[in-house]
């Protein structure tokens, strides 16, 4: 995952982005015509008064608690919601959408939002935003200031390459998309139910993980250049693929009692009481207990690496 702020003052940032994919969808998917989708229960049952709200996820998601952990704003909104209110703007919208891939196809199969049409999107939060403070330039300093957080590419990986073919393929499909686009992210290690469950079997698939270490390097040294071609602006790399693993791997040392899903998927169709106990929530989201498991370093990561 990347997370890119142009500067940081006054040791406060004042808004919170969020561009991507479902890791990060604080409910973009409700207003599309869409089955990628989660607002119905039991999505949601841990959220304030138990409600779905078309996160994937039992509770908050990741954009909602680095938002939180900056002191910015409890709960990232969804742009397309259209009940949005307009002092929302300057702390920081999400326009992520579930299921949304670099990749067009990867999108356009589900109904959800590119990430290009999220950058459209952007535009006209722009807009909005100056509107909303009155002053195009105190709405260019919020954005100045902002942070800016992505996660993409898991989607595009599990549709076009893993579902359907082979390693050799995934490796051109990686370096295609390294050419085409300037962010990428991939966090979906072979460890995540969903792909366990594609091979019939419950164990991590090594290929995954291998493919997904290739992807984060690219996308590592990706970040260098950027940051080096652009030194007015802040890039940083946050290693969501070993922070999960790590929890994956020993759940127990961090509080969980399993690290298979608790609810929505073939090893569990009825849900589990406590969801609390397991690193998922579902087939391949985290539980929230999980996210603020590995929060406090990626917000550590970005107060240091961003000032």
């Amino acid at each position: 995952m990347d997370f890119m702020c142009s500067s940081y003052t006054n040791g406060a940032f004042p808004a919170v982005l969020a561009f991507g994919d479902s890791i990060l969808d604080t409910g973009n998917n409700n207003f599309r015509m869409t089955v990628t989708r989660a607002n119905f229960l039991p999505y949601g049952r841990d959220f304030p008064y138990h409600m779905p709200t078309g996160r994937f996820g039992n509770g908050k998601v990741l954009s909602d608690l680095v938002a939180e952990g900056l002191g910015v704003k409890d709960l990232l909104p969804p742009y397309h919601n259209m009940m949005l209110k307009g002092s929302e703007l300057p702390t920081g919208v999400c326009f992520a959408s579930g299921g949304s891939g670099l990749d067009k196809f990867t999108a356009s199969i589900q109904g959800v939002i590119h990430v290009q049409e999220q950058v459209t999107d952007y535009q006209n939060y722009i807009q909005k935003l100056s509107q909303q403070v009155g002053d195009a330039a105190q709405a260019k300093q919020i954005l100045a200031n902002a942070v800016t957080l992505i996660s993409i590419g898991n989607n595009d990986i599990c549709h076009h390459i893993f579902c359907n073919s082979g390693q050799e393929i995934a490796i051109q499909y990686r370096n295609i998309h390294r050419s085409a686009h300037s962010l990428e992210s991939y966090v979906h290690p072979g460890c995540l139910p969903g792909s366990r469950q594609m091979a019939g079997n419950l164990i991590c698939l090594p290929n995954v993980n291998y493919g997904a270490k290739i992807f984060n390097q690219k996308l590592m040294n990706l970040v260098s250049k950027l940051s080096q071609s652009h030194p007015d602006a802040k890039f940083v790399y946050i290693d969501m693929y070993n922070s999960l693993l790590a929890v994956i791997d020993n759940p127990t040392q961090y509080g969980f009692t399993t690290a298979t899903p608790c609810c929505c998927s073939v090893m569990t169709p009825v849900p589990c009481m406590h969801s609390a106990n397991h690193v998922f929530w579902d087939f391949a989201h985290p539980s929230e207990k999980a996210y603020k498991t590995v929060v406090p370093k990626i917000v550590s990561t970005i107060r240091s690496s961003l000032a």
